[in-house]
Formats: C-alpha cells, sequence, structure tokens
C-alpha cells in the first residue's frame, strides 16, 4: 500500500479529475476497505456494492478530504463504513417490513462456516484487546458510534457533550485503535 503521503498525493490529483490517480487510489486502498464493508455486511456481493458507491463518492468529493482532519486511509475508510451502515439501516427497516419465511431461511444461509467463526473470534479478541486500553469518553465514543452506529450528532446529543468534543475523541480513539492493531498484526 502507499504512504500516507502518497495518499494525499492522489487524492489531490482524484480532485483534479486525474483518472490514472484515481485507479491507482483504487488499485492502493480498495482490498482493505473491501474488507471493512465485508465485516460489517458479511456478504460479498453488498460489500463489492458499498466499495463502488464509496469510490464514486471519492470521484465526486475527494476536494473535500483535508489532510488536517486524519489521513486518507481514515477518510477513505469512513466513507465506506459510513455507506455500510446506511445500506445495513435500509436492510433493517425492509426486514420489519417483510416478515417472510423465504426471507428468513435465505439470511439463515448466509452465516459464516467454521473458519469464518474462527477467524471473527480471532479479530474480536484482537480488537477487545485494543479497545480495554481505551479509557474514558474515548471508548465510549468509540462503542456508541461503531457497534451502535451513532452518528456525531446523536453521539453529542447521548453523551450530552459538545458534537466538536465528540468528534475529537472518536478521532483520538480511532488512531489510538489504529496503533494498537498494527501492534498486533
Amino acid at each position: 500500500m502507499h504512504d500516507p503521503a502518497g495518499l494525499d498525493g492522489l487524492l489531490a490529483r482524484v480532485a483534479l479529475r486525474d483518472r490514472a490517480a484515481f485507479r491507482q487510489l483504487y488499485d492502493a486502498c480498495a482490498p482493505q476497505l473491501l474488507g471493512v464493508a465485508l465485516r460489517l455486511l458479511r456478504r460479498r456481493d453488498l460489500a463489492e456494492d458499498v466499495l463502488q458507491e464509496a469510490f464514486a463518492g471519492v470521484w465526486q468529493r475527494a476536494a473535500a478530504y483535508r489532510a488536517d482532519a486524519g489521513t486518507p486511509m481514515a477518510w477513505l475508510t469512513a466513507l465506506v463504513r459510513n455507506r455500510a451502515l446506511d445500506l445495513l439501516r435500509a436492510e433493517r427497516v425492509r426486514a420489519t417490513e417483510s416478515l417472510d419465511p423465504a426471507d428468513a431461511e435465505r439470511r439463515a444461509d448466509e452465516r459464516p462456516d467454521p473458519l469464518g467463526l474462527l477467524e471473527q473470534a480471532a479479530d474480536a479478541l484482537h480488537l477487545r484487546r485494543c479497545i480495554d486500553d481505551i479509557e474514558g469518553p474515548q471508548r465510549q465514543c468509540l462503542a456508541l458510534a461503531y457497534y451502535h452506529g451513532l452518528s456525531h450528532s446523536e453521539l453529542a446529543a447521548h453523551l450530552g457533550s459538545p458534537v466538536g468534543s465528540v468528534k475529537a475523541w472518536l478521532r483520538r480513539g480511532v488512531e489510538r485503535l489504529r496503533r494498537c492493531l498494527e501492534h498486533l498484526e
């Protein structure tokens, strides 16, 4: 994968509508971002759709990326994660509207195999260790945002804190998680 400075440069060129830079950015980041979408959605077809939508958004909004707000990979991951969560929310709404038994059987067949369950358990243990090292509002923000899908404004309302504080806590918490997970690999 490219170094962060390289991704910054690619994003800057994508903002100028450089198709070659867009392809390089996609090639460098798509595998990891697909993994993010797969972990959330647990279906490859949906994860691929989310990844495609996210990169369409990158093409349209690359100029909105600000290096002072985080790394390019964090920005890209947030785009994919947010699209995946939007899809999950929409699926939940549809699931409550449709109680067709055939739908329930189809969902039951999408469960992971034993190896997939083992990998999920190992990932969960690594993540748990890293989360245990984070304290206070950072940990609470991460849990509410990533496990419950709350937005910044919803977090602020839930915690009774300013949105700016919530964003800072999340950013710091994500950075600590990233560093911790890098050390466990």
